[in-house]
């Protein structure tokens, strides 16, 4: 017979397993559907290497068409004209499949050779694989994943409300596939020609002086009372003090260790800058006045601001979650922990600080010739900077307005 679609369904199932084989101009052909008692259908191939007969599952119907299966038959005969046999390549490629990485062992993968190695932030990768990613098809082997599924996992995101979360997912699973294709763990990325699902707002969130004012003295209201509408630590509330205060980077100032803190500097070490170079930070009267709380707070620990939750610091996702908590009770608009950052920067330019001086404050790396050979610290041009910084924000918690608040910053340093 020739194998068709509707002549491979019309089989029937008997007591037992019955193969039928298509004829060719050969009689007898090699290519045959095995059908089992259960009704369950493959296809299978007949043939002889080296003198021995053999045969091979080619797959099961109907997942695999009659035209497909006419397909891998042709390929099968081929090998066997050129000399190979067609099982031992069928057997290789089934071992290989069965060896393949799922999503899951690329993601520990991909945490342990790339992530843990260059990103500071690697934890919040692990967090988004453990809640985004691996539920969906974690179960799945890596060379399996289409952009179907990538798609539909996106629009999930999305549908729950949100498209900026499912921006970062997606980020995320192409860095990770693409490692895997370094890796030759995958020969192509589902993620390619995918666009990312929500626009990307540009980031120029700065808190005014009012809303500065606000949150502060929302934190300060906090301090220790009962009751507060603050829900939030004492430490975390100085972790974002410390932040605005200093303008470093969150995840610097959540992590910092009591052995940073030399006098008045903090030296953040290479490690955990973003670009790879100890960075040197003066630290204002300010700034030692809130070291001064948390010292009082202090453990015996080696974190400034350890965790609740065992020898280690608070997370930089508890820090945004504290925000986003307390936005009511701060009565300002919605904002982050690096938009601190970036109100500081922007402040200080305010207040007469040279563009160089903030960027050496925010520890940003330079490029071209210039970068090569200046070699000054900037250490008393950033003391100086953040000392006014220091007086302007003590000015605006006070209450102080307008030409109030120049006059208090060229008063001189602040009294801790």
């Amino acid at each position: 017979m020739k194998f068709t679609e509707k002549g491979i369904a019309n089989l029937k199932p008997r007591a037992d397993r019955f193969e039928v084989w298509e004829t060719n101009d050969h009689g007898k052909g090699s290519l045959g559907v095995r059908v089992f008692p259960s009704g369950k259908r493959s296809w299978v191939f007949m043939y002889k290497f080296q003198g021995k007969a053999r045969r091979m599952t080619l797959g099961q119907y109907p997942a695999m068409s009659v035209a497909e299966a006419h397909k891998r038959h042709a390929e099968a005969v081929q090998a066997l004209e050129d000399g190979r046999d067609p099982g031992a390549a069928h057997v290789e490629a089934r071992q290989d499949a069965r060896a393949a990485l799922t999503v899951s062992q690329l993601a520990d993968e991909y945490l342990e050779k790339w992530a843990k190695a260059r990103k500071r932030s690697w934890r919040e990768d692990e967090q988004m694989l453990q809640r985004e990613i691996l539920p969906a098809f974690g179960h799945l082997k890596a060379k399996d994943v289409r952009r179907r599924d990538v798609l539909r996992l996106l629009d999930g995101i999305v549908a729950r409300g949100a498209p900026i979360r499912a921006n970062r997912t997606l980020a995320l699973l192409r860095k990770m596939f693409n490692f895997a294709i370094s890796r030759d763990i995958v020969e192509h990325s589902p993620c390619t020609a995918v666009k990312a699902p929500a626009p990307e707002h540009r980031k120029d969130r700065l808190l005014s002086e009012a809303e500065i004012r606000a949150f502060w003295q929302s934190l300060e209201a906090s301090r220790g009372a009962e009751g507060s509408q603050i829900a939030i630590s004492d430490r975390m509330r100085l972790a974002l003090k410390l932040q605005l205060v200093t303008a470093q980077r969150i995840g610097e100032v959540i992590s910092l260790r009591w052995d940073e803190i030399n006098g008045d500097w903090w030296t953040i070490p290479a490690d955990k800058a973003k670009n790879k170079l100890a960075h040197r930070v003066p630290l204002s009267p300010l700034a030692l006045e809130i070291l001064e709380q948390a010292r009082a707070l202090a453990d015996g620990g080696v974190y400034v601001f350890p965790s609740p939750r065992g020898d280690k610091p608070m997370g930089v996702a508890a820090a945004s979650q504290a925000i986003r908590d307390n936005l009511t009770a701060f009565g300002i608009a919605p904002f982050t922990p690096h938009d601190l950052r970036r109100t500081a920067a922007s402040h200080m330019t305010g207040i007469g600080i040279s563009r160089l001086t903030v960027s050496k404050i925010l520890n940003h790396a330079e490029q071209g010739i210039t970068a090569v050979y200046d070699r000054h610290s900037y250490d008393a041009e950033k003391r100086q900077a953040l000392e006014a910084w220091g007086r302007k924000l003590e000015a605006l918690t006070q209450g102080r307005h307008g030409a109030d608040i120049i006059s208090f910053i060229q008063a001189g340093p602040i009294q801790a």
